[in-house]
């Protein structure tokens, strides 16, 4: 992999700690959510993972819509992930995230998500080890 950007940050006392990034742009509390016998005063590793994806799917059809000129109306995509219990042993997470891609027809939003799904880095992380549901619920 050619190496185009690297962040810094650090974890200090796992879910009931912070978080930051090395550059000082990002400085967060962490707790643990109330189904997992926290406060829910602070975010979750499992929020700012759904940021990230979020943020970074709608880039990625941004960027592919550009390519093929297409116009369309404001990306939106919001993500869900899940913390649970593995079959055997340990945890694993799932993600849904749900595609708004108001102004371009069913087909064309069809092979975009597709395309996405192939080029966006987060997808590309977790395929195979995630489980990962796109829907398209707006066109």
């Amino acid at each position: 992999m050619e190496v185009i950007y690297t962040c810094r940050a650090s974890a200090k006392g796992g879910r009931q700690g912070t978080v930051a990034t090395d550059d000082g742009r990002l400085s967060l509390a962490l707790t643990r959510p109330k189904e997992m016998g926290g406060d829910d005063s602070g975010t979750n590793p499992e929020q700012l993972f759904a940021c990230g994806y979020a943020a970074c799917f709608a880039s990625t059809i941004d960027f592919l819509c550009r390519q093929e000129r297409l116009t369309i109306g404001p990306i939106e995509v919001r993500a869900r992930v899940s913390l649970g219990k593995l079959d055997g042993q340990g945890y694993g997470l799932a993600v849904e995230l749900d595609v708004l891609l108001p102004g371009i027809g069913t087909d064309i939003a069809t092979r975009i998500v597709e395309n996405a799904r192939s080029n966006c880095p987060y997808s590309n992380a977790t395929r195979g080890n995630v489980e990962t549901r796109v829907t398209i619920v707006h066109i």
